[in-house]
C-alpha cells in the first residue's frame, strides 16, 4: 500500500519507515519531519492493526498507514522503530535481515556491544559502526542530561555522577498520560484529600482500578520508576548508569540514578551531581554549556530564572540551570536540567540519526550534524 501524495516524492533519495507511527513518540516524529523532510525522497507508515489505513498528513502529504509485515520493509533504507519491548526484537532484526537500516527507540538493543548507541550532537561517528545493521537510541531520561555532560566531560573529565531523575507521565506513552489525566480529573474539587494516610491512593484505586505506575502519581511523586532488578535498584536506574557510559565512552564511571515519576505531563527533569578529574570553575563550566550544541543555559538566581518541564516542552534543546558549587569541593557541580522527552528525547533523536545515516548513504560525511 503505497503513499498518495499531494507532490511527487522526490527522486533519488533514501526511502523512511516509521513503524510505530500512533503513538506518543511517533506522533512527535511526524511533527518534527515537515521542515526535516528533504533529506528523504518517500516516507512510509507503518502501525497496528487498529490504525491500519489511517490517513496521516507527512510534511503536506496524505500517507496511508500501513499493516506491519515483513514486505512492508521491501524498498526501505531507513526505518525508525518506537514499538513495545516485547516484539521490538523481532521486527528490528527483521527489517536489518533485509538490509534497512533499523533505529530502534525500545530498551531491547541499548547495551549490546555490537549495536551503536547514538546521540549526534555527542558521538555521531558510531553511526558506521552496526554490524547488525541496527542502532539504538538512548532513553529519554539519558537524553535530558547527556548533551550538557559531554560537553563538560571534554573540559574536566567527569568521574562520578549522582542524579535524582524526575520523570514526567510521558515517559509510558500514551497509557502514562492517559492515567495521569484520569487521576487529576479524580482529585478535581477534593479540597481535603491529601491530609490523611492513604487516602489519594484508596479514592484513586476504587475510581480507575489498575494502573501503569506502581503509586497514585496524581498529587504525588513516585520514587520507583521501571521494575526491581536486585540491591534495591529499578531498571530505570540501571539503565541511566549503563546508557551514560557506553555514549561517553567511560565505562568504568562512577553512577547513582534515583528515578522518580512526578506528576507533569510531558517533559523530564534530573538534578545533577557530578565529580570531575580537575577543578572546575563554575564560570567556565557555564560557558562550556553556552557553547554546546544542543544546551540552553537559563541560570539567573537573582531573578530567579531556571528550568522547568512547563515552560520546556515541545522545544528541541535541554535547558540547563541552577548551576552551582559547594566552596568545599572544587572539582564537583551541581545543576538542574530539562527537556522534552518526547522530541528530543525520543522522535528528534531518532530521525537526527536517520539523517546522519541518509547522509552517509549518500556518501557525504558522517561527521556532520544533522541540518536545522
Amino acid at each position: 500500500m503505497a503513499p498518495t501524495a499531494k507532490g511527487n516524492p522526490g527522486g533519488g533519495l533514501p526511502t523512511l519507515a516509521v513503524v510505530g507511527v500512533t503513538g506518543a513518540v511517533g506522533k512527535v516524529v511526524l511533527e518534527v519531519l515537515p521542515v526535516r523532510h528533504s533529506h528523504w525522497g518517500q516516507v512510509r507508515l507503518a502501525a497496528g492493526a487498529e490504525d491500519v489505513g489511517a490517513v496521516l498528513d507527512v510534511a503536506g502529504l496524505d500517507v496511508v498507514v500501513e499493516p506491519l509485515t515483513p514486505e512492508f520493509f521491501d524498498g526501505i533504507d531507513v526505518a525508525i522503530f518506537d514499538i513495545p519491548p516485547s516484539i521490538a526484537r523481532e521486527w528490528v532484526e527483521l527489517a536489518a535481515s533485509r538490509g534497512v537500516v533499523a533505529i530502534d527507540n525500545s530498551t531491547v538493543f541499548r547495551t549490546a556491544p555490537d549495536v551503536p548507541l547514538v546521540v549526534p550532537e555527542v558521538n555521531p561517528l558510531k553511526i558506521a559502526d552496526r554490524p547488525r545493521g541496527i542502532i539504538a537510541n538512548p532513553g529519554a531520561t539519558v537524553m535530558t542530561m547527556i548533551d550538557a555532560l559531554a560537553a563538560l566531560h571534554a573540559g574536566w573529565e567527569l568521574t562520578d555522577l549522582v542524579v535524582t531523575t524526575l520523570q514526567a507521565a510521558s515517559g509510558l506513552g500514551r497509557a502514562g498520560i492517559n492515567r495521569l489525566r484520569a487521576e487529576l480529573d479524580v482529585v478535581h474539587g477534593q479540597d481535603h484529600l491529601g491530609t490523611r494516610p492513604g487516602d489519594v491512593r484508596r479514592l484513586i484505586e476504587h475510581e480507575l482500578g489498575e494502573s501503569p505506575f506502581p503509586a497514585p502519581l496524581a498529587l504525588n511523586v513516585v520514587p520507583f520508576v521501571g521494575h526491581h532488578v536486585g540491591g534495591g535498584w529499578t531498571s530505570e536506574e540501571v539503565k541511566v548508569r549503563d546508557e551514560t557510559r557506553k555514549i561517553l565512552d567511560i565505562p568504568d564511571l562512577r553512577v547513582s540514578a534515583t528515578c522518580v515519576r512526578v506528576p507533569v505531563v510531558s517533559s523530564h527533569s534530573v538534578t545533577v551531581h557530578a565529580t570531575f578529574a580537575r577543578k572546575v570553575r563554575v564560570e567556565e563550566a557555564r560557558q562550556a554549556l553556552i557553547e554546546a550544541p544542543a544546551v540552553v543555559v537559563l541560570d539567573d538566581p537573582d531573578e530567579p530564572e531556571f528550568p522547568t518541564p512547563n515552560d520546556v516542552v515541545g522545544a528541541d534543546p535541554r535547558f540547563a540551570g541552577r548551576i552551582r558549587q559547594w566552596p568545599e569541593a572544587p572539582t564537583t557541580l551541581d545543576l538542574f536540567m530539562s527537556g522534552d522527552n518526547l522530541r528530543k528525547g525520543a522522535a528528534l533523536n531518532m530521525v537526527q540519526t536517520a539523517e546522519l545515516v541518509a547522509r552517509e548513504l549518500a556518501g557525504e560525511d558522517a561527521d556532520r550534524m544533522p541540518g536545522g
